[in-house]
């Protein structure tokens, strides 16, 4: 049974009880991202589902704050009465992992996971005020605050965003969020190959018409989305008069590029959806596959697609014009050969892989010598006997 502390104080003590025996603990909300990082073997489940409910939202400053364990879809109806969102656009993963439930705030920020407006509006670790959390030397500690610019030492919360638990156990986070889109407008290209999709995706970004989508999905992608051949969108958000000027303007761009015929649709919420939950890799013919996340220069795009595209059975799409690609390889594709296609073009993280091959490849991309020693310095600081998500974020053996 797992340890279900009712508030801050119960996660101290549950921590300073694993000190004291000399156990190690798993952090997870409601299990959903489980299944994200290295295979773990932990004494004990701390779970933090309990710590759950809004403590404050302030609308007029554009600030939440909420408990650890407070379910995203709590957070996002609470937003949405207001007209406002997380901007960041985080993905659920759940039907990619085969997990149930909505998920949690602190599994959001941990994992510091954002998605299609990411490269337009940055990441969650960018709307991460402040934080409550205790540490893995069982001490409460608080790092930022209620304002954009409060930081005079060193940025905890950001540092604490994106470290899988590993660190400390977030119990409270304030975020900023913002107004909600009033409208939004996709244009479609189809049929197009990847190198010219992509060439206009990152031109259309020096437009001035401020895109908050752009994407690409291959043809072999594409039907597990409902549509046939490859589809290049470019979405644009605001105020309606604001988003029509700027799809014209747009329009014309791409048809002095020698761009095929524009689409345009109104209303494509799920198929944004679909994408920023990686949706092509969820479905039950894709479930051995591997699913990989990589993070890359935007101009390395087409040229990283290419030697994917070589590899048997591989399939992928590009998101932020390219400097995210998700893709599926099938089991027998080995984890050595896909990273060896690469050729060190950016950053490969393997999010969906049976445990027992998470417990013995590198999940997530290797560090470079110096990086990997200040990563340890930083563990010792916060976690000196490494009881919090042990091994979670290691190379593997």
């Amino acid at each position: 049974m797992p340890l279900i502390p009712q508030d801050e104080a119960g996660v101290q003590a549950a921590v300073a009880d694993a000190l004291s025996r000399g156990t190690t603990l798993a952090v997870e909300g409601l299990g959903t991202k489980r299944g994200i990082g290295r295979a773990m073997q932990a004494g004990e489940t701390l779970s933090l589902r309990a710590l759950s409910g809004i403590v404050t939202y302030e609308p007029e400053e554009l600030i939440l704050t909420a408990q650890a364990g407070t379910t995203r879809d709590v957070i996002e109806a609470t937003l949405a009465q207001r007209g406002q969102c997380l901007a960041f656009e985080p993905p659920d993963l759940s039907a990619l992992l085969g997990s149930d439930g909505p998920g949690t705030l602190g599994g959001m920020v941990a994992c510091n996971l954002s998605g299609p407006r990411r490269f337009a509006a940055g990441a969650a670790r960018d709307f991460v005020l402040g934080l409550r959390a205790v540490s893995g030397r069982g001490e409460i500690f608080k790092a930022g605050g209620r304002v954009v610019k409060n930081v005079t030492g060193y940025d905890l919360a950001k540092l604490l965003t994106g470290s899988h638990g590993t660190l400390a156990v977030l119990t409270e986070l304030t975020l900023k969020v913002l107004p909600a889109p009033e409208t939004a407008e996709t244009l479609v290209l189809r049929g197009l190959p990847d190198a010219p999709a992509l060439s206009l995706l990152r031109g259309s970004i020096a437009l001035g018409v401020e895109p908050t989508g752009l994407a690409h999905v291959p043809g072999l992608a594409a039907p597990s989305l409902g549509e046939t051949g490859a589809l290049t969108l470019f979405r644009l958000e605001g105020p309606g008069p604001s988003v029509r000027a700027r799809a014209e303007r747009l329009r014309g761009w791409l048809a002095g590029q020698g761009a095929p015929a524009v689409e345009t649709r109104d209303n494509v919420a799920d198929l944004w959806r679909a994408l920023r939950d990686a949706r092509p890799f969820a479905g039950p013919d894709r479930r051995d596959d591997l699913v990989w996340r990589l993070s890359l220069p935007p101009a390395s795009a087409a040229a990283v697609g290419a030697r994917l595209a070589a590899l048997p059975g591989v399939s992928f799409f590009f998101d932020w014009a390219g400097g995210l690609i998700w893709a599926a390889t099938p089991a027998r594709l080995s984890v050595e050969t896909f990273r060896a296609a690469l050729q060190g073009a950016g950053h490969a993280t393997l999010i969906r892989a049976p445990e027992a091959l998470r417990a013995s490849v590198p999940v997530f991309p290797p560090q470079a010598d110096g990086i990997a020693a200040l990563s340890r310095r930083i563990k010792e600081q916060f976690d000196p006997r490494g009881i919090l998500n042990p091994g979670r974020m290691e190379a593997g053996v």
